[in-house]
């Protein structure tokens, strides 16, 4: 199995896994890191240090974090520099972390880290989406 540590600034990761679980139910192979105020790089990369210790991470590691370049993608960086099987997508996201705990689910192969990656990019984007009241008048005239 590969385990989900979601990297975000402040306790915006501890409330996306919260918002998973209401919708998927527990999670037991995910933990939600944090940077706060007057915390680190350092600090960060013990947190994920500690949570790679809880997971079960057979499979390696994929770390969602909120921003390219910031503290908890710097962090994530020091420890997928020197595991293959560890990788990083930025823009965390509902959608985004709903599919990759159901790819945990029903993961029945190795897991290949690349793939994981790409396709929690995918579930991100697709997970954006557009709504204005003008789509419905274009698409009552469509149906005439």
């Amino acid at each position: 199995m590969f385990g989900i540590i979601v990297g975000t600034h402040g306790r915006f990761s501890e409330e996306l896994l919260k918002s998973c679980e209401m919708i998927c139910g527990e999670q037991k192979n995910v933990r939600a890191v944090t940077l706060v105020p007057g915390e680190g790089p350092d600090d960060v990369v013990e947190k994920y240090e500690a949570a790679i210790k809880e997971l079960d991470c057979a499979d390696g590691v994929l770390f969602l974090n909120d921003l390219f370049g910031g503290s908890p993608y710097n962090a994530a960086c020091r420890l997928v520099i020197s595991n293959p099987q560890y990788g990083i997508v930025t823009g965390v996201n509902l959608p985004m972390l709903i599919e990759m705990c159901s790819a945990q689910l029903m993961q029945t192969e190795p897991a290949d880290i690349q793939t994981l990656m790409q396709k929690a990019v995918e579930a991100g984007k697709n997970g954006t989406q557009t709504f204005h009241a003008s789509q419905i008048a274009d698409d009552d005239e469509d149906d005439l």
